[in-house]
């Protein structure tokens, strides 16, 4: 986030910090291991994550995402109710993308945008089917550009 802000010639201000010494220490190895190139882009990364989890919390911004499912594909009428999920909520759910895996198993990812709590809900239907084995929502704090300047209902 940081590199990126100096890269676009953006402003970036600069701030300073106390940190006790052992909290310093586990940051810079992390920098480290992590690849960041600076402290500032560790903690702006921070920052940036946990700024859009306070959103997500709050439930009114407008937000994309994905929501990624694992499920067991050999349970009677789970991908029908999957799909039919998803077309209820045809305003928030943009795409959708399935993999097969071993073992009778469906990897899912669910491309979502609109209010976060709206989202959650979304989501929190989805992973609740018996038959997923696990979920996860992940948002970030931006917006996909309109597909086409004009609205058509089809009937």
């Amino acid at each position: 986030m940081y590199a990126i802000a100096r890269q676009q010639n953006r402003p970036v201000s600069r701030i300073s910090m106390s940190l006790p010494y052992a909290l310093l220490k586990e940051l810079d190895r992390m920098v480290g291991e992590r690849g960041f190139i600076s402290r500032s882009q560790a903690i702006a990364d921070m920052l940036h994550r946990c700024l859009i989890e306070h959103k997500r919390e709050l439930g009114d911004d407008i937000m994309v995402g994905t929501v990624t499912l694992v499920y067991d594909n050999s349970v009677p009428g789970l991908q029908k109710q999957l799909a039919d999920l998803q077309s209820r909520h045809i305003d928030e759910v943009i795409s959708s993308l399935h993999v097969h895996l071993v073992r009778n198993q469906t990897m899912e990812v669910i491309l979502v945008q609109g209010p976060a709590k709206a989202l959650q809900a979304i989501a929190d239907q989805l992973i609740s089917r018996r038959g997923v084995i696990s979920g996860k929502m992940h948002l970030v704090a931006a917006l996909m550009p309109q597909v086409h300047p004009f609205v058509r209902v089809i009937r």
